[in-house]
């Protein structure tokens, strides 16, 4: 709208001298008045449409459920792996270093991989469980759970007491959470399991993106109640779980849990890049730094047990001589004689290729992958619940089923005359330790689960190396974010506070 100024129009005269009007001032005013309303027209008329066209049809504010799950699944499954190469193979004396030792002798400083995945990731956790549950999706909504409790069973068994319950609500201005005690995290995942098993199954959308079970419900509804036994079992130390057990085992129907190796829970990798094993693009230089441990090397020549040939290689100088041999080192060496042990790198067992080069190859897809859980675990974690008398079932078998999955896992037969050796033939007497001892060698390059079942049993006995910088302890935790001391001070405090001193030797709930 133009507006016009009657004082001025009327008044030219007074304004004007020589009672002539000044049309070069007045067509300047006009011209300005028209400027000004035409882009008043143009603010109202575009008022309208204004969120049309500010929206950036580039950028979507809500995605397909299917789009979010890969990401998830395989930003989890490369950080466990990752994690357990540098940290928990080494720990449990899986693999030592010959190369910049410090993780071999317990000089930790931070080790943030889990607890930035698993937090970054959550989000789009909370994202699929948000998209899907007004949708009736039920199978995601049961997903999305299983993936949540697996998530912050890592961070919670890594560092303690954490963010938990209000994780993920920085949309509702929650931007410091308090930190929860690893307790009441626990009892979260637990009654988020039951949740799960209840929704897996009850409506009939198909699981795209689903790049670990390949959209197949009843396998997820088998990992709930896995995972459920398995932490179930990681509380027993603290309180009797033996009723919860037997709910689970009693009711096969309702509660599935693994049947065999075609039902573990984990990620195969791909030939093609960029989905590939995450070792087998690592420089040679770096994945050589890791060799074979003399705790795991020796124990499985003694034991012949065949596994050893996937697990390693022979040393490159024994092959060049034609004789090929088996070398372990020491954990915990200093820098010095870890590399010279045994008269140098040529003289100690590399990793196997499956591992690394070999990676792509079918047999390489079909062992390095990205473990969530797997059935041997699955049954030694029986084995120890039926030895104590948690459940019912012959321990014997459960802890034989494991031994036999573990070696099928690797396309191998148990060796006639396994079984029956010493230090294998279950006997009551020593079958804890002999279930903790079979499950601590299955769970080779699974060293984060190993590490932290470690911590509850104490099976095998790990000894810290000659040059470890941690007063021969074996470290229990890792540290806290250094950040997190910058950005939500007052909450790490108060954890800090109740759980005990920020270091790697500070035992947490579960273990104690």
């Amino acid at each position: 709208m133009i507006v016009f100024c009657p004082d001025f129009i009327g008044n030219r005269d007074r304004n004007f001298p020589g009672n002539s009007f000044n049309l070069n001032l007045m067509k300047s005013f006009f011209l300005k008045i028209s400027t000004l309303a035409l882009a008043t027209l143009m603010v109202i008329g575009c008022t309208n449409e204004f969120e049309e066209i500010n929206t950036n049809g580039n950028a979507p504010t809500e995605v397909p459920v299917s789009l979010l799950l890969p990401g998830v699944m395989r930003n989890m499954a490369n950080q466990v792996v990752g994690t357990s190469w540098g940290i928990g193979n080494i720990v449990m004396q899986h693999t030592a270093k010959i190369q910049f030792v410090n993780e071999d002798r317990y000089q930790w400083d931070e080790v943030n991989g889990i607890w930035n995945t698993v937090y970054t990731n959550m989000r789009d956790v909370k994202n699929i469980y948000d998209l899907a549950e007004p949708r009736g999706q039920r199978n995601y909504m049961g997903l999305s759970l299983v993936m949540k409790s697996w998530m912050f069973s890592l961070v919670t068994d890594c560092y303690g007491d954490a963010p938990y319950s209000e994780a993920t609500l920085g949309k509702s201005d929650v931007f410091f959470p308090v930190y929860d005690e690893q307790e009441a995290i626990y009892d979260g995942i637990l009654a988020d399991l039951e949740t799960a098993n209840e929704l897996l199954g009850s409506s009939p959308e198909s699981l795209d993106g689903d790049i670990i079970f390949g959209g197949d419900v009843m396998k997820w509804k088998k990992l709930t109640n896995s995972l459920h036994i398995r932490y179930l079992m990681r509380l027993s130390k603290r309180r009797d779980v033996s009723a919860d057990l037997r709910k689970i085992l009693d009711a096969p129907a309702t509660y599935p849990i693994f049947e065999g190796n075609e039902d573990n829970a984990a990620l195969t990798y791909l030939e093609a890049s960029p989905n590939q094993f995450p070792l087998h693009t690592a420089r040679v230089g770096s994945f050589d730094e890791f060799r074979l441990s003399k705790t795991l090397g020796d124990t499985l020549m003694a034991l012949s047990d065949p596994r050893l040939f996937i697990f390693a290689r022979p040393t490159a100088a024994s092959v060049a001589a034609g004789t090929p041999e088996y070398v372990g080192v020491p954990n915990g060496l200093d820098d010095v004689e870890a590399l010279a042990y045994n008269g140098g790198a040529q003289n100690v067992s590399r990793i196997g290729s499956y591992f690394y080069e070999d990676a792509i190859t079918p047999e390489g897809i079909s062992i390095a992958k990205g473990f969530i859980m797997d059935y041997a675990e699955l049954q030694f974690i029986l084995a120890e619940a039926a030895q104590k008398g948690l459940i019912s079932g012959d321990a014997k078998t459960f802890y034989e089923n494991g031994i036999e999955a573990s070696f099928a896992f690797y396309g191998l037969e148990v060796p006639a005359g396994y079984l029956q050796l010493p230090e294998v033939a279950f006997a009551s007497s020593t079958a804890l330790e002999q279930i903790g001892f079979q499950k601590w060698i299955a769970l080779f390059f699974h060293g984060v689960e190993s590490w932290i079942d470690w911590r509850r049993t104490g099976i095998p006995t790990i000894t810290p190396g000659k040059a470890n910088l941690n007063d021969d302890r074996v470290p229990v935790r890792f540290i806290y974010p250094i950040i997190e001391q910058a950005l939500n001070s007052e909450n790490r405090n108060a954890a800090v506070s109740r759980q005990g001193t920020d270091n790697i030797n500070t035992k947490l709930w579960f273990e104690k």
